[in-house]
């Protein structure tokens, strides 16, 4: 790796101006970081002017982090290619639906010698069956080595400075600890960690319980209920990378990235905060997305989607029943109230290595 590292930030809504705030004032402080940090903006036009004219000159991103100057040496550019062909380590920070379509927009045209840092959360489905984490399709599509940033990082709580926690999934210490250094500061604890996969599959699967802690409130239940919810979500997340990504450490779901993230996700996530209005308002959820998210994309849904195709592929829906039903419920096969009597008969013998007994959860 060179020297002074360049970056790109590719994604520019809410997440990705906030890690841009962070990233952008450590690399003007620290000596092995160039100064100037690239931001790929979607353009959009925000009452006639271009959004990335308003973040060079404003140094605000209006429409997804209003309310927070952006540092001055991060530039903002409406071509991808243009962002990243310099950089030295690239910050994909983009909902997981586009990522295909911008790696092959980037083959070729970025160094061989880049390295990336996925913040997506999501999977991707393959073709013939099965799903594919995000950080494994940039890597293949590109070539580079990747490591993966989740943990419990609400955007707004990170960019007003409130101290948090996140995890960074990297198998090569040196890049770990540059990756480290070029995101952590006084309010932004970082932890690098080896376990990729797991670090990657914890930030997808809680986007899916966060949809059933929301119909959990939609339906006016409690905390206690909501709790039931986490805690089951929890254990199938465990099972499913034991299941499908084994090799992972169990220590990995404590930290940020995984019971954390579950936790603060459940409370105050959108996921959460749209699966609430499902229930209260009868609305799909492509119209709500519409109408709450001021064009971010909701990714517990789509996560829990993908969930079921691999399951329904390989015949373990029975196995999941939490995220089967959630699946359901998003589609409109259940009802939201039918989450009630999977968590009331959720089959807790399914942790204890018996998986030819039938379920008690009837999906």
């Amino acid at each position: 790796m060179a020297t002074k590292q360049r970056v790109c930030i590719i994604g520019s809504g809410n997440w990705g101006s906030a890690i841009a705030k962070i990233i952008g004032a450590n690399a003007k402080q620290l000596d092995n970081f160039d100064d100037r940090v690239t931001m790929y903006v979607y353009e959009e036009i925000i009452n006639g002017r271009k959004l990335t004219e308003i973040i060079n000159e404003e140094h605000e991103n209006v429409k997804y982090l209003p309310g927070h100057k952006i540092p001055e040496n991060v530039i903002a550019v409406p071509d991808v290619v243009e962002a990243a062909s310099d950089a030295d380590i690239l910050v994909f920070v983009v909902p997981h639906q586009f990522i295909k379509r911008i790696c092959s927009t980037l083959l070729g045209k970025i160094k061989p010698t880049a390295c990336g840092l996925s913040l997506i959360k999501g999977f991707d489905k393959k073709e013939g069956g099965g799903i594919e984490l995000i950080s494994h399709i940039i890597a293949k599509e590109l070539s580079i080595p990747m490591a993966v940033l989740m943990g419990a990082n609400l955007a707004s709580e990170v960019a007003d400075e409130m101290f948090c926690e996140t995890t960074i999934g990297c198998k090569d210490n040196a890049m770990g600890a540059i990756l480290r250094d070029m995101i952590q500061t006084p309010f932004f604890r970082v932890v690098v960690v080896d376990d990729v996969d797991s670090v990657e599959c914890c930030g997808a699967l809680k986007n899916i319980v966060a949809c059933g802690a929301g119909f959990v409130d939609g339906i006016g239940l409690g905390d206690n209920t909501k709790a039931a919810v986490i805690r089951l979500g929890l254990m199938e997340m465990i099972k499913f990378v034991d299941v499908f990504y084994p090799g992972g450490k169990l220590s990995t779901f404590f930290e940020s990235c995984g019971v954390a993230d579950l936790i603060t996700t459940c409370y105050g996530g959108r996921n959460r905060k749209v699966s609430e209005a499902f229930v209260k308002t009868g609305k799909s959820i492509a119209e709500l997305e519409q109408e709450m998210l001021n064009g971010q994309k909701l990714q517990g849904p789509f996560t829990a989607e993908e969930v079921n195709y691999m399951l329904k592929a390989k015949n373990m829906e029975a196995r999941f029943p939490l995220f089967t039903a959630i699946h359901r419920i998003c589609i409109g096969d259940l009802r939201p109230v039918d989450l009630i009597d999977c968590i009331r008969n959720h089959p807790e013998h399914m942790f204890d290595g018996d998986e030819n007994l039938p379920p008690k959860c009837h999906l």
